[in-house]
């Protein structure tokens, strides 16, 4: 039996809050971290020059909020790995050393918009972090000048003064090319282009320069030139104090919502630096990035900021500076979710490992279930949330996994989250209903959570007991997030079993529920369909009960200790049916116990639970252990086998019923089917399976 699932749970003190912004310090290009990317299409190379003085030890990128990365390529002896969070962390046993470069590339969904970055030394301490806006791909132009490639260059301030200092910044001009800036006719500086033919670089106004209006000319060796108009004012022509523009940030609300937007700016001195950083309640620095104000002093960070699913909630700081005032503003990061859970990718490959992680209701229980493009539940686990509230999980996928969308299920007390991935294709949101529990008394009210395409019309209808339709049919406009609520107070119901039907043309879910039923004095029967289980093994549960009556199923494991309660009813017949219950992944080999509960009635079974065998020959039995008289065939699965494997059907005496013989898979595989002779007898039987190297049994019996 292989592992489909491990889950991690931590406790972190710091939390990525990945609030994405334009972010370009003033020494990406500098006397730092040269960052560049060069982008066609979707793909994109990411140059990382290291003009510090330290050794480069990682280096980190991550997405903003209007796409994700798909994958991404390193140079030899480089290493990535993406986090749940969706950062990709590149790394190496060589340090990227001082003068030196290293070209990463990265393929994102869509054409990005910007990528985050970060070096780190090997210590794990910030050395710069930045957001670099990906540039075509130049093409060559085959001017007569010979170094130039359409080139623009600009200075910042526009207008400035005798003595001050500048930045230089340019693009489109000859690969390692080196240039010479003049003002008029005088050499101010020199400096080299990069192999993108790009630079950005400082300058200073010699104090001897005299006001006015000049040419900056930037020239080439050959005699090249580009050059701007500006105009140089004196020290004297500065801006009085008094009739300086104030750093101002517009209000924005004090309290926002997980998912929501934040749009950030204000005024400030025309043609200034405007400096953010976020900081958490600890006073640990978040994120960081800068901005200019235009020459009106309008200043506003590129695009709306999203606060992430995966924010933790609480309390941050938002500082804002120019070089002479500082602004401090606080933010209340809220949600009306108990439950947050987000996904690694939206979309994943067959045989990769789906990774989620989120908060939940710290030191509290909550249920992951897992279902298939068709509906089918194909894993479920109860994880014990710490006093983190963090919570990681993951599921691997197997190249015989289904393609399509996979839905899944977080339960925690009355809350419900669905969350949805897609497998080799994008994830379709499905329309889906959810209830916050089962059975319900006449004075509650049923919490129903709604999926489905965003701002879509659903229909929502109620079922009673009798077939017939409670009340008029209810609509309900699903939000921007794909998401919907909606409370129905129960105190007009009559008592008895009812179901939850929403609908959109030919899309449909149901649930059923039940409303003010009683337990049940009568006598319970229950039956497991197998009497032996591997870990990680699903289970049904099939049984007899007083008809419409609540009842609770409990698992304990051979120490006693109850593993999961699960509320249910049996139907108008009496009938108990429930497969949703999983021997856990690590469950201990022993005897465990099923017992259900109605009021003063019980009955419980017992069954043994071995531990998962990672090596070796395993035999199975997909119709179960337990066989009615009825059933004509049954599928004898084994795993694990070599070469010519012999099967054999033994009775408790040892005679033999039945003996074949097959080849095993190219994988060790075999799925054989055997027909239950009709005039076999009850009784206790074996499966007796030998291949070349190794035997294996299992016990049934047929009623």
């Amino acid at each position: 039996m292989k592992k489909s699932m491990t889950r991690v749970i931590s406790i972190s003190s710091i939390i990525l809050f990945s609030i994405i912004l334009v972010i370009i310090p003033s020494n990406a290009y500098a006397e730092g971290i040269n960052v560049k990317s060069f982008a066609l299409e979707e793909t994109a190379i990411i140059q990382v020059t290291n003009n510090s003085n330290e050794n480069i030890k990682s280096f980190k990128i991550w997405a903003g909020s209007d796409y994700n990365f798909k994958s991404f390529k390193t140079e030899k002896g480089w290493v990535g790995e993406k986090t749940p969070l969706g950062v990709i962390i590149f790394k190496s046993s060589e340090d990227i050393k001082p003068g030196e470069s290293v070209k990463f590339g990265i393929k994102t969904d869509k054409a990005n918009s910007g990528i985050n970055w970060k070096a780190l030394d090997k210590t794990g301490e910030q050395m710069d972090i930045g957001k670099i806006l990906s540039k075509e791909i130049p093409k060559v132009s085959t001017s007569e000048t010979g170094i130039f490639t359409e080139p623009t260059f600009r200075i910042i301030p526009e207008n400035p003064n005798i003595g001050s200092s500048i930045r230089v910044t340019g693009d489109g001009f000859g690969a390692s090319q080196e240039l010479d800036v003049y003002i008029n006719t005088k050499k101010i500086g020199n400096f080299v282009t990069d192999s993108n033919g790009h630079f950005i670089t400082t300058m200073k106004i010699p104090s001897d320069q005299n006001k006015g209006s000049v040419n900056m000319k930037i020239k080439d060796k050959s005699g090249g030139e580009q050059k701007i108009s500006l105009i140089i004012g004196s020290i004297s022509d500065e801006i009085p104090e008094s009739e300086k523009f104030k750093l101002v940030i517009q209000d924005y609300p004090d309290t926002i919502q997980i998912g929501d937007f934040l749009d950030i700016f204000g005024t400030a001195q025309p043609n200034d630096t405007i400096t953010l950083k976020i900081s958490d309640s600890d006073g640990s620095l978040i994120n960081s990035g800068t901005e200019e104000s235009d020459y009106l002093g309008n200043w506003k960070f590129e695009q709306s900021v999203k606060i992430p699913f995966d924010t933790i909630v609480g309390k941050y700081s938002i500082t804002i500076s120019d070089d002479d005032d500082d602004i401090i503003r606080n933010l209340l990061i809220n949600s009306d979710k108990t439950i947050t859970i987000t996904p690694s990718n939206s979309k994943f490959n067959k045989g990769e490992i789906m990774k989620f992680s989120g908060t939940a209701l710290p030191n509290k229980i909550i249920e992951i279930s897992i279902k298939e493009p068709a509906g089918a539940k194909i894993f479920s686990e109860d994880i014990l949330v710490n006093e983190s509230g963090f919570v990681e999980f993951e599921y691997q996928t197997e190249q015989k996994s289904i393609k399509g969308t996979y839905t899944i299920v977080a339960t925690q007390e009355k809350n419900k989250e669905l969350i949805f991935v897609g497998l080799e294709q994008q994830p379709v949101i499905p329309l889906l209903l959810e209830l916050d529990k089962v059975n319900y008394k006449t004075e509650d009210n049923i919490k129903i959570v709604f999926s489905g395409k965003a701002l879509d019309v659903i229909k929502l209808r109620i079922i009673d007991p009798q077939n017939n339709r409670v009340g008029e049919i209810i609509p309900i406009t699903l939000q921007t997030n794909n998401r919907g609520i909606y409370e129905i107070d129960l105190n007009d119901y009559a008592s008895g079993v009812y179901s939850a039907v929403v609908s959109k043309g030919s899309e449909q879910d149901t649930k059923i529920f039940t409303v003010g039923l009683q337990t049940g004095a009568g006598t319970i029967e229950i039956h497991t369909t197998k009497s032996t289980y591997l870990a990680g093994d699903s289970m049904v549960l099939l049984g007899d009960a007083t008809k419409n009556s609540i009842m609770v199923i409990s698992l304990m494991d051979p120490d006693g200790k109850i593993i999961r309660d699960k509320n249910t009813f049996s139907d108008n017949n009496g009938r108990i049916s429930d497969n949703s219950f999983k021997i856990p992944e690590d469950a201990k080999q022993g005897t465990w116990k099923i017992m259900v509960r109605s009021g003063s009635s019980s009955d419980s079974i017992e069954f043994e639970v071995l531990s998962i065998i990672d090596e070796g020959m395993t035999v199975s039995i997909l119709e179960g252990l337990e066989i009615d008289s009825e059933t004509q065939t049954i599928t004898i699965q084994v795993s694990g086998a070599q070469q010519n494997v012999g099967v054999k059907i033994i009775t408790s005496d040892g005679e033999v019923v039945d003996s074949f013989s097959t080849l095993a898979s190219s994988q060790g595989n075999i799925n054989l089917p055997w027909s239950i002779p009709d005039n076999i007898e009850p009784g206790t039987y074996t499966i007796d399976v030998t291949d070349a190297f190794a035997n294996t049994q299992i016990i049934f019996e047929i009623l």
